[in-house]
């Protein structure tokens, strides 16, 4: 033992309760970050379709008035959700930065040909 698992009482085995409850709340954390990364993966394969069109007919890499209504959007959902609207925006914010930054490659690289 390692002093940390003792306490008057019963207090071992709120200890091993709360462990135990520990891993069910990290084992449900690491099948929503895995969820996670699928929905982004298939995001950004959609996104990458769109810088494709965007190339294609020459169409800027941004669209800041998209940007707008999804961030309007998102922060609405939020908010109904029970999230920090200011977080979902800064998360929001980040994964159109990294859209940008491959609809600007792609622009420059060419769109793939088919």
């Amino acid at each position: 033992m390692n002093g940390h698992d003792t306490v008057a009482g019963d207090g071992g085995h709120d200890v091993a309760r709360a462990r135990e409850l520990l891993l069910e709340e990290r084992r449900s954390i690491d099948n929503i970050d895995a969820a996670l990364v699928h929905l982004l993966a298939e995001r950004f394969s959609h996104t990458q379709r769109v810088g494709m069109l965007k190339a294609e007919h020459g169409l800027p890499p941004a669209d800041p008035s998209r940007e707008r209504e999804q961030v309007a959007r998102l922060r609405g959902l939020a908010d109904q959700a029970g999230l920090d609207p200011t977080f979902a925006e800064a998360f929001m914010r980040f994964i159109v930065t990294e859209v940008i930054r491959h609809h600007e490659r792609i622009r420059d690289e060419g769109p793939a040909e088919s």
